[in-house]
């Protein structure tokens, strides 16, 4: 081995605080370099190096005699295909242990800095990610106790924005229903208050006969009546309500011929058409036929939506168009009345809604009309629609199949 080779050697043992032994064939040591004594000849043994001489690679632990221990890997030297020497390099296994617990302590450390950065980067997430959730809680909270006026401002495109807009459409729905019901019962508390006190009043003037002629009670005596009867059809409506809440609507379907119920209705507000110098039109298109469905509950849609159109129109005309098809019965009443604002539209058949709130004195009704009105069209199966411009008139179609698949329902009513 020339010199140039040895003094790699002895740096690289140097670098590597390890020892190398370069042994002949007879064990002779031939190099030497690193810190363990070259005198300490007892990890060489015979046969280990005649396993190298023959190609082989050898490992063991070797102890010295000091105690200290050492792993020991001996590597063939070979020159021109046959091995010249053997090269054992020692490496001291307290170093190595030393290195591995270095590396076992940096381990530890990273795997407890990926830990704790970890948790604080999910920590951070979930803050981000459960705001909204927290706000939602917040608001159903503050939404539960009456706060109905209280939003959500998240606006996120995602399912927590979809969420948070369907709370606040609950709200707002929850506060036009605790509106709308607060002000029906004021009304209602007022539309029985007043005629109650007509009757007190005018019943009183009547039975101390506080009257000087019979024309003067008998108009006392049709004030009676007349009040006698709004308060009728105010709890006529109030009963029927009741009964709406509870499922309880009575049908009773048979087959019924919807023209004539529609020609029945018209007879009875010819008086009322009269009064008021309006006209009133009735136009039949296609060939009538019978529908399935309760009489008396179908004749009561007619009329109410008749009466509406009667009450609400000061002059003009009222037009009545009914039109059979071949799968379906198209009722429809126009009028040129007032008119309905485009933004009540969505609300005009919920329960309690008044549309004309600051007149309800001089048009009448109770809010109850087309709700029941409403109910009593899907319950046979239809569907009915309003379409209105204010100070032009409104039109409102209703719409029933020729034919169900299934029977209507029959319920007990009570």
């Amino acid at each position: 081995m020339n010199s140039s080779s040895e003094e790699m050697i002895r740096t690289f043992a140097e670098f590597s605080k390890v020892s190398i032994f370069m042994i002949a064939q007879d064990l002779e040591i031939k190099l030497h370099s690193g810190g363990h004594d070259s005198a300490d000849r007892s990890f060489i043994r015979m046969g280990e190096v005649q396993h190298i001489f023959s190609g082989e690679q050898v490992s063991f632990l070797y102890k010295d005699p000091e105690g200290h221990r050492y792993f020991v890997n001996g590597q063939p030297i070979k020159d021109r295909g046959k091995v010249r020497s053997a090269l054992y390099v020692m490496s001291s296994a307290a170093s190595m242990e030393q290195s591995l617990k270095g590396v076992r302590n940096i381990l530890l450390l990273t795997g407890v800095g990926a830990f704790i950065l970890a948790f604080g980067i999910t920590w951070v997430i979930a803050r981000i990610l459960s705001r909204p959730l927290v706000q939602m809680q917040q608001a159903t909270r503050r939404i539960a106790i009456g706060d109905l006026e209280h939003r959500l401002s998240i606006t996120s495109k995602d399912e927590l924005g979809f969420l948070a807009e369907a709370i606040n459409d609950l709200a707002i729905d929850l506060q036009r229903y605790r509106d709308t019901r607060q002000e029906f019962f004021a009304n209602i508390s007022h539309e029985l208050r007043t005629p109650i006190t007509y009757l007190e009043g005018y019943a009183k003037v009547v039975r101390d006969g506080l009257y000087e002629t019979e024309e003067e009670k008998q108009l006392y005596l049709d004030i009676i009546y007349q009040e006698a009867h709004r308060m009728e059809h105010l709890v006529d409506d109030l009963f029927e309500l009741a009964k709406m809440e509870e499922g309880k609507i009575s049908l009773t379907p048979v087959w019924v011929d919807f023209s004539a119920l529609v020609q029945q209705a018209v007879r009875k507000m010819e008086l009322k058409v009269n009064e008021k110098g309006i006209k009133l039109f009735v136009t039949l298109r296609g060939e009538p036929f019978q529908i399935q469905g309760e009489e008396k509950r179908l004749e009561q849609v007619i009329l109410n939506i008749l009466e509406n159109a009667v009450r609400y129109t000061e002059q003009g005309q009222i037009h009545v168009q009914l039109s059979f098809t071949a799968d379906s019965l198209l009722f429809s009443v126009e009028d040129t009345g007032i008119g309905i604002p485009e933004e009540e539209l969505p609300f005009i058949f919920e329960r309690f809604y008044r549309v004309e709130k600051s007149r309800s004195r001089q048009y009448g009704g109770t809010g109850l009309g087309l709700a029941i009105v409403n109910k009593l069209v899907q319950l046979h199966g239809g569907n009915i629609v309003f379409t209105s411009q204010v100070g032009v008139g409104t039109c409102c179609t209703v719409q029933f199949p020729k034919k169900w698949d299934e029977a209507l329902p029959e319920t007990e009513d009570k």
